[in-house]
This record gives structure tokens, sequence and C-alpha cells, in this order.
């Protein structure tokens, strides 16, 4: 299997802020609490190697994960965040107001996304493939959990899936939630998403 991870809660979640690959951006005190939690939850899964995107907030994630599950884990950059160009640090509302809606624009690939210097979707998912094709070869019938992004775990699901861009926008992947995927034969299936610690789904 290929647990994706996404990062737990960051201070750029909490502001609402298009941090990118921006520098210190580190977790809150609750996205510790949830990658203890998670890291809990992916204890019964028995994973045999672990690999991160090179951003703080992803890393900080993977070596709370690592030390519970007594593993190393392998910086590797397929796995990075999108890059943001001219949208870096802007607050979404700043971004919405003087751009539209370019969540949805980054999902139809609209020219405006590669005039601001932000990553296409199309790479996003050509650079995940890739990965998720290394893993796959070099970790034949093993669980491998990679820790990363919203964007690149959305990129590997509309492959699965074949989502549109509208259905991919409305999709919201949870901080520090797995999404599961099962290669049977040649194919990958989705067999769980936004997984995590059963506290985590009560709503007070």
């Amino acid at each position: 299997m290929i647990i994706f991870l996404r990062h737990a809660q960051a201070t750029n979640n909490v502001e609402r802020v298009l941090a990118g690959r921006s520098e210190g951006i580190p977790l809150t005190e609750l996205g510790l609490q949830q990658a203890e939690k998670i890291a809990t939850f992916l204890q019964p899964l028995k994973i045999s190697a672990i690999y991160s995107s090179p951003i703080e907030r992803a890393i900080h994630t993977a070596k709370i994960v690592s030390d519970k599950l007594n593993l190393q884990y392998e910086v590797d950059p397929r796995l990075t965040e999108i890059e943001m160009g001219s949208f870096s640090g802007m607050l979404y509302e700043e971004m919405f107001a003087k751009h539209g809606n370019i969540f949805l624009k980054f999902y139809q690939d609209n020219p405006i996304i590669e005039q601001n210097g932000v990553e296409p979707f199309s790479s996003v998912k050509k650079r995940i493939l890739d990965m998720v094709n290394y893993c796959s070869q070099k970790h034949d019938n093993e669980n491998i959990l990679l820790v990363t992004h919203m964007d690149p775990i959305k990129a590997m699901i509309s492959t699965v899936l074949q989502l549109k861009p509208e259905s991919l926008y409305e999709l919201i992947i949870r901080n520090a939630s797995a999404t599961i995927m099962k290669k049977e034969q040649s194919n990958f299936s989705m067999v769980a998403i936004n997984s995590m610690s059963s506290d985590r789904y009560h709503i007070d």
C-alpha cells in the first residue's frame, strides 16, 4: 500500500495564507497533537519506509511519526509543496479579490497559473506518479508512507478517480489525515481517504 499523509496543522493553515514553499512555517500546538495521534493510528499498518516532502511542516510531521514507528525517514523533493510563485505569502481573501478563484483555475491549468510562476497541476501529477512508481518498484508488497501536502495527494486521487477540476476544488484533504492507495494487478485503487484518529471525527 501507498499511504499518503498530509502534514499536520501549520501556522499558514490557521492564518489562511498561501505558504507554498516559504520557510518558517512551523506546526501549531494543535498540529503537534495531530501528528502524535496519526502516528498512533498508523502503527498497526506495519509501514516499512517513510518519505517526506522537504518543507518544514512536512518534515516535522514525518519526524514525529517516524519516532513513534521506530523508522528513519528520507526526504524526497517529488513530495514537495507546489510552488506558489507571486501568490506566495498572500492571504486567501486577498488572492480571491485580485484574481478570482485561483484554486479552481489551478486544477484547470488556466494560463494565469503559469503566468504567475505557479507550478501547474499537471506537473504535480507527473512528479507524484513518478514517486509512486519508484516506491512500487523499490518496495514491492510493502506499506510505504509518503508525508506531503494537500495538492500532491489530490494529484494522486485525481489520477485514480479521474476527477474533474470542480470536484478537485471541493475536495478537502484534512491535516494529519491518511489517504491510502492499494495496487491491485497493475492499477491503484483508493481504499481510504481522510483517515485519522477517531476523536477527530467528533463535532462539538
